[in-house]
């Protein structure tokens, strides 16, 4: 029996799933894929829920890997239609997470349907799902993958499906990603009077001063493959309510999205060492704290084989010759990359997190006819 990607589309989206809730999903793509002779094996780790499934035993093992979890809907007062209702019109069907990512998993799951239903499969065919994409994903693909090595379970290739095609299905594949560090700094100082300055410590000018010497010159010019990094500041935080006190303590957030020309480790080497030089024209005494946490490194998928075999599907079903890709956002085929060639193609990414969040109900079935042609292809 095969399945339908729109149905089964509208199914993920009526569970709301907002992470790191599952709301469900997983019981429902476990007890599609088990009907198809999938072995599924449920992983959760802290208040996440993971999904491992695979049919068959033999090599090459072709894994999807995806998130059931959704970001938040925001006021639902700005939705024309119920977020969580799955509702086909005008051709679209609409819901959180239509498009970032419930809809790619509907379309492979569909896509394997067809497959398993036309005759013996060669090879092995897996799911990788989890409920931690858009949170802290520290609890969810992560941890999947140290299971996976300690079951000595191998993955040859993987494609996740986020969107990742700008404004048409068939325009981009990606393949690769900067890395990010977020950072904040928070500059402890000594609260006072507005008309007694010289009896406080304010610790908002050397804030800004670390910030703008970090602002005032480009990171790198970009390279083969990557754009330029870029440093974008994101909070500022003072919290002081009133005009007549000098605050005790100002913070801020920045984070830097990376290509190859820095790794997370040689980037906190040289925000200390900006903020040395700052500390060190500053007169006042101030307690500085500086803390960087790097979610993923930059990396390339150079396996022409995997490429090849995706931007041939891709083209066979769309027309289109894809771009092949590194921009955008991190996503968990920063993790992915340790253990097999990861490439990652899906629906269109304008959509991603918008209020009225929808998918063309057209793309589902075309996305479902590539994933289908790639497992076809690849054994």
């Amino acid at each position: 029996m095969t399945l339908d990607p729109i149905v089964l589309t509208q199914a993920l989206i009526q569970r709301p799933s907002v992470t790191p809730d599952d709301a469900g999903c997983l019981d429902l793509m476990s007890e599609h894929l088990e009907s198809m002779g999938f072995t599924c094996h449920r992983l959760p780790f802290g208040d996440v829920d993971n999904l491992y499934a695979r049919f068959g035993k033999s090599e090459p093992n072709f894994c999807f890997a995806g998130h059931t979890d959704v970001v938040p809907i925001g006021d639902q007062s700005r939705w024309s239609m119920n977020p969580f209702g799955g509702e086909v019109k005008d051709g679209y069907v609409w819901g959180r997470g239509a498009v970032d990512m419930k809809g790619a998993i509907a379309c492979f799951i569909a896509a394997v349907s067809e497959v398993l239903s036309s005759g013996d499969y060669q090879g092995s065919i897996s799911l990788l799902l989890t409920s931690d994409e858009e949170g802290p994903a520290v609890n969810g693909t992560i941890k999947v993958i140290e299971w996976l090595k300690q079951r000595n379970e191998k993955i040859t290739y993987c494609l996740v499906g986020e969107p990742t095609n700008p404004t048409e299905l068939g325009q981009m594949i990606k393949v690769g990603r900067r890395g990010s560090i977020t950072s904040r700094v928070t500059v402890t100082g000594k609260q006072g009077h507005v008309a007694y300055p010289h009896f406080a410590a304010n610790p908002i000018p050397p804030l800004m001063d670390y910030l703008q010497t970090l602002l005032a010159v480009s990171l790198d010019e970009g390279m083969q493959d990557f754009q330029p990094s870029n440093l974008e500041v994101t909070t500022f935080d003072v919290g002081n309510p009133t005009t007549n006190i000098i605050p005790g303590q100002a913070s801020a957030t920045f984070n830097i999205r990376f290509n190859p020309m820095y790794t997370g480790a040689s980037l906190k080497a040289y925000l200390n060492e900006k903020l040395k030089i700052v500390k060190e024209r500053c007169q006042l005494d101030l307690i500085w704290n500086l803390e960087c946490t790097v979610g993923g490194e930059s990396f390339l998928t150079h396996h022409e084989g995997l490429r090849k075999l995706v931007g041939d599907a891709v083209t066979d079903v769309t027309g289109k010759t894809p771009e092949f890709s590194t921009s955008g956002g991190t996503s968990d085929a920063r993790f992915l990359k340790d253990i097999c060639p990861v490439v990652e193609f899906g629906l269109i990414n304008k959509e991603a997190h918008q209020v009225d969040e929808k998918v063309l109900a057209e793309d589902l079935y075309a996305l479902t006819k590539v994933y289908k042609e790639i497992l076809e292809k690849v054994c």
